[in-house]
């Protein structure tokens, strides 16, 4: 890997690193700076997931204060995201690389649409203190179906993962978004671990990317916070969905 591609991926895990703090979008920065790379898709996305590491590991301590006291709430929704993430693994792997190829462009313009349809978080948080106090029973199942998709692809697993835990808890958005920030980043320490011991990893373009998510994460929560998330999330989405037409041009012509 030259010099200038190493930069590249610093600074695309920067960009990644940042919005994936607006509500878990980095895979839609990382994944085709990877490809811009000349990484092909399936190593891209392995090698993007296994640098996502360092990402989750400074969410999840910058969320300590929030997850004082969720521990019992967590057990089952950590157990759920284990399951899903080692299944999402498991069907990557199984997945032959011309079919994935054609799943990808469906899965980013998913998750572009998602965050153009999905309402501010603020306003699922106001929701989500209307509902009861009691987590409904279904929440580690539906834990399960978002990590499964986590540890496949991932891009904008955080988005749904977010919307669920506000509008199916009662808590507020800093709690809701720690609670996403563990289990998200179960889901996906489990897949990198099953990467890393039984597929290829393309380590010279993961540390550079994992480089940039620890800046980019660290950064992100500040920039975010005085940035109009609505702009932001529009632009990001509208990028997603050229990226997910051009993606879909290649798998499909």
């Amino acid at each position: 890997m030259s010099s200038l591609e190493f930069a590249f991926l610093v600074l695309a895990g920067i960009g990644a690193g940042l919005t994936g703090s607006i509500a878990g979008l980095a895979s839609l920065v990382s994944y085709p700076a990877l490809l811009a790379t000349g990484i092909p898709p399936v190593t891209a996305n392995v090698t993007n997931t296994v640098a996502l590491v360092l990402n989750a590991v400074g969410s999840v301590s910058a969320s300590r204060p929030e997850l004082r006291g969720q521990g019992r709430r967590l057990r089952p929704l950590l157990v759920a995201a284990l399951l899903g993430g080692a299944t999402g693994m498991a069907l990557l792997l199984l997945t032959p690389t011309e079919a994935f190829e054609r799943i990808v462009p469906w899965l980013i313009g998913g998750a572009s649409a998602a965050i153009l349809v999905q309402r501010p978080p603020r306003e699922l948080a106001a929701d989500g203190a209307q509902q009861p106090v009691r987590d409904p029973r279904w929440l580690p199942l539906g834990t399960f179906a978002v990590a499964i998709y986590g540890g496949y692809f991932g891009a904008a697993a955080g988005v749904l993962l977010l919307a669920m835990y506000l509008l199916a808890t009662h808590e507020g958005l800093p709690r809701g978004n720690a609670m996403k920030n563990v289990v998200l980043g179960t889901a996906n320490a489990v897949a990198a671990v099953g990467f890393v011991v039984l597929t290829d990893v393309a380590w010279s373009a993961a540390l550079p990317l994992a480089l940039g998510f620890l800046i980019g994460g660290r950064l992100g929560p500040r920039i975010v916070r005085r940035a109009p998330q609505g702009v932001l999330r529009a632009v990001i989405a509208v990028a997603g969905l050229g990226l997910a037409v051009h993606l879909g041009i290649q798998a499909y012509s």
